[in-house]
């Protein structure tokens, strides 16, 4: 993949800005990673919990978009939530923050993430095609349940921070490369899985181009080729910045970015609001879903309360 893989198909404003503190360098996961995050708990909690608070999001609502139509209820109470699928390793680590109340903490909000692997894969939806030339998500060699890879909650502690440990995503036609989250209040764990309570807000996060290209020229992300949709192509970012899903990107190491990446953001949300998902804004309804993508009902097989409390068991 190249700069020059834009989807000129897709016409809408050109963003208007985009945060710093990104890093334009991109590489393939080594041995390594796991000592390579290394840090304490403390530790990590200050990093993102300081970087939240610096963030223009503290003091924005966040701009809410469509979940699209790849959502899965029943997703897993973990951290990691790679199962085993290959990609450049990305650590999130974002802090809920309530935009009505002076950005406050939210501690027990549960944010739920999803996304699709090196290739646009979906789990649930593992046929859909993504576009462009790709292998079949079957070829990838994973062992990962084709149910519940990349996705999953994490519940914010006392400073409102929750973290995951997932891979870089790939693209499929005709969005940008992205990450589809959740934020959740009132509800509380159960059968390994998130249950009750209300949607705060639905959205997306999103990555710097120039970081992004780099990677989809490195295996796994290369096998997969066609035509990438730019931030500034893109149906649902709006060129908002932070308040609108644009992750801060670090590389874990600057001499060799292959070590992976760290992500942070900050969700500034309404804790007393409800969002259905229909999204608002330029996102609308988020587009065309690729040939073969879902319009209705989940496929059969979709993940139920026993089978998420069974492969968390396992897990």
């Amino acid at each position: 993949m190249t700069g020059n893989h834009k989807d000129k198909s897709i016409t809408r404003r050109r963003a208007l800005a985009v945060t710093g503190g990104t890093v334009a360098a991109g590489g393939l996961a080594v041995a390594g990673y796991q000592s390579a995050f290394a840090d304490t708990e403390a530790t990590a909690d200050a990093t993102a919990t300081a970087s939240a608070t610096s963030s223009s999001a503290c003091m924005t609502l966040m701009t809410s978009v469509t979940e699209g139509p790849y959502y899965l209820d029943g997703a897993l109470v973990r951290k990691d939530i790679t199962e085993g699928k290959s990609g450049v390793p990305l650590t999130l680590r974002l802090t809920v923050v309530d935009a009505t109340d002076g950005c406050t903490p939210v501690p027990g909000a549960a944010v739920e993430i999803w996304h699709c692997d090196a290739w646009g894969y979906y789990s649930g939806y593992t046929t859909a095609n993504p576009g462009g030339s790709a292998p079949a998500e079957s070829e990838d060699g994973s062992t990962a349940n084709d149910q519940t890879y990349l996705r999953g909650y994490q519940i914010a502690n006392a400073n409102g921070v929750v973290k995951f440990e997932t891979i870089f995503p790939g693209w499929y036609t005709p969005r940008t490369c992205h990450i589809h989250v959740k934020v959740h209040t009132g509800g509380e764990k159960e059968d390994g899985t998130y249950e009750g309570g209300k949607v705060n807000y639905t959205g997306q996060f999103f990555f710097d181009d120039g970081i992004a290209q780099e990677i989809f020229t490195l295996e796994p992300y290369s096998q997969h080729s066609g035509s990438y949709t730019t931030l500034d192509n893109d149906m649902v970012y709006d060129g908002g910045g932070a308040s609108s899903g644009l992750l801060t990107l670090k590389a874990v190491k600057k001499a060799d970015p292959s070590k992976g990446y760290k992500g942070f953001l900050t969700l500034g949300i309404d804790p007393d609001a409800e969002n259905t998902g229909a999204g608002s804004g330029a996102g609308g309804e988020g587009g065309t879903p690729p040939s073969g993508a879902p319009t209705g009902e989940p496929p059969s097989g979709a993940p139920s309360e026993s089978a998420t409390a069974s492969a968390s068991a396992s897990s």
